[in-house]
């Protein structure tokens, strides 16, 4: 059974790294008038009667698929799409992003294409391309790497950290568009080393698409229907941006709740196929999203509002429920009915 950590990414390994990073950094907060979000998708500044959200992400390892396709138009949407939807989870509406491009050699044509791709996500998310930085590294970037970091507002009366999540309210799943932009890695040994697809092969799951094409699908960016749910009169408890580390994620927003997932959709063509080259359905869902890429949690009263409002942008359902429970679990039933535990 192959792993993420045979893959080249160990996540026990990365939550050390972050912890040794921000154990050292955390005394900085002292420094300015920051909000203490506790390891939350974005950063918060007091900024008055508002707050400046921050957050910062990249593409990842989706670039070598962009590569392999000889296809970069689509990556700058992903760039866009993982810091926006991040600062969408403390309630924040994103303004604007500054982007760090890095590359090995200066490559204009390549450059360009990507510059679609951001352009296209700024769109998306209504938001403006403020600045950036490109770096030539011979040295260091093999290929290019590519990063951004955006701010977002929000008043402070209205900042949803996940603390107001509590037992019995529901959690509704917003659908994922593919992969995103997390657990290339994996994707890439799993359908190219072991299952030794083609990348221009046709997807066996799904016979109108080429592997590449699936594993490129751009990140869906959730600006447009998150901004629509928290301008209505439905309140949100916790909203949860599921990418690197699968469902887990969601433990982020409250440490003393138990999330229990026990009406997931059916599993995209693309994560069929990747777990049929022998992955278990704990590194699957500890991994991928699986069809869900952000979640909405709220009381249950007021589900059937919401998902009238979310379902006009993105089919959403009900997935699971929260459970008084200070273990912080996420305990999964699987599509083919296997129980799984976060």
């Amino acid at each position: 059974m192959v792993t993420y950590s045979e893959a080249g990414v160990d996540i026990s390994l990365e939550e050390q790294t972050v912890r040794a990073l921000t154990g050292e950094l955390s005394q900085t907060l002292d420094y300015r008038n920051i909000i203490n979000t506790g390891g939350h998708f974005a950063a918060l500044v007091d900024f008055g009667s508002q707050a400046i959200a921050m957050s910062t992400d990249g593409v990842g390892s989706k670039i070598l698929i962009a590569k392999l396709m000889e296809k970069y138009d689509t990556v700058g949407i992903d760039c866009i799409a993982m810091v926006v939807n991040d600062l969408l989870c403390v309630g924040a509406e994103p303004i604007a992003m500054v982007d760090y491009l890095a590359v090995e050699k200066p490559e204009p044509e390549m450059a360009k294409m990507i510059a679609k791709g951001l352009k296209e996500g700024c769109k998306q998310a209504n938001i403006s391309m403020i600045g950036g930085e490109t770096a030539s590294l011979p040295n260091i970037i093999k290929d290019f790497d590519l990063a951004g970091t955006g701010i977002g507002t929000v008043d402070k009366d209205k900042i949803i950290t996940g603390s107001d999540i509590k037992n019995g309210d529901v959690i509704i799943g917003i659908a994922s568009s593919g992969i995103h932009s997390n657990g290339l890695s994996l994707a890439r040994k799993a359908l190219l080393d072991i299952a030794n697809y083609n990348i221009k092969d046709k997807l066996p799951t799904n016979n109108s698409i080429t592997v590449g094409d699936a594993l490129l699908e751009p990140t869906i960016i959730y600006v447009d229907v998150i901004m629509d749910l928290l301008k209505s009169d439905v309140p949100v408890h916790g909203l949860g941006h599921i990418t690197g580390g699968g469902f887990s994620n969601l433990k982020r927003l409250n440490h003393d709740v138990t999330y229990v997932l026990d009406n997931l959709p059916e599993p995209l063509p693309i994560f069929k196929t990747i777990q049929a080259s022998g992955i278990t359905n704990e590194e699957m869902y500890h991994v991928f999203n699986m069809g869900v890429g952000f979640c909405v949690i709220l009381p249950k009263e007021h589900q059937d509002a919401a998902l009238e409002i979310l379902n006009k942008y993105h089919e959403s359902s009900v997935i699971g429920y929260i459970k008084e429970d200070k273990d912080n679990r996420v305990i999964i039933t699987t599509y083919d009915e296997n129980v799984i535990e976060l």
